[in-house]
């Protein structure tokens, strides 16, 4: 069941964000159907929001035309994972990097929270964990075209991370991770930075796309589509 929204002048990004929960928890799940008039009824706003709503979400590539009315969930496409982590891996890169040459301090808590949502499995909080961790490496960066071009990709990040992550399937070194890349950025190790995000991104996809194949979400044909991008 979605949540009732408040009005607030940002209504089109709550819609939006709920949305984008629903559809990396699960709960929308590939080729499900919705239209705005549902979607309007279940947040109890009007049309208008959900109709931006779902524009971004179609820009996002995480909706797409139902035949009829409506639209439709996106299915998780094989290609687009690959790339959407190809990319992922460069940007962290970088990110690092840049933090690392101002030997930035990143926020304990971010640890704390990260390992305590993977020690109670809580899904979403996981992956918010996540993410933050993520985007405080962007923000310390001090480059703010990093963060904007990393947004959609983590959409389809998120996506990816619910489905693996709803049997439990937890990447036990993580955390360990990303408390060794911010070591290297408050150390000012540029290249460590920069050679541990890189490994982490590619240790993260390949953990990813092989949980994906193990659950049938791919045939073979897929599957080697994956393997050789």
């Amino acid at each position: 069941m979605l949540p009732k929204l408040t009005a607030a002048p940002d209504l089109v990004e709550q819609v939006y964000d709920e949305l984008v929960k629903a559809i990396s928890s699960g709960a929308l799940a590939p080729a499900h159907r919705i239209t705005q008039e549902q979607l309007a009824a279940q947040f109890e706003v009007s049309r208008q929001p959900v109709l931006q709503a779902l524009r971004l979400l179609k820009r996002d590539g995480l909706v797409l035309d139902a035949p009829g009315r409506g639209v439709q969930i996106a299915p998780l496409e094989p290609k687009v994972i690959a790339w959407v982590y190809q990319l992922r891996g460069a940007l962290d890169a970088l990110a690092a990097s840049l933090a690392a040459q101002k030997a930035v301090v990143l926020d304990a808590r971010l640890f704390e929270s990260g390992r305590h949502a993977a020690a109670s499995k809580d899904l979403m909080a996981l992956i918010d964990a996540d993410m933050a961790f993520h985007h405080a490496v962007y923000q310390a960066s001090a480059n703010p075209l990093i963060l904007s071009s990393a947004r959609m990709h983590w959409c389809h990040i998120r996506r990816v991370m619910g489905e693996v992550l709803r049997g439990d399937l937890i990447r036990q070194s993580v955390w360990d991770e990303h408390e060794a890349i911010a070591e290297a950025i408050a150390a000012g190790d540029v290249n460590l930075a920069s050679s541990l995000s890189q490994g982490h991104g590619r240790a993260a996809s390949a953990f990813m796309i092989k949980q994906l194949i193990d659950k049938d979400q791919y045939n073979e044909t897929d599957a080697a589509t994956i393997r050789a991008i």
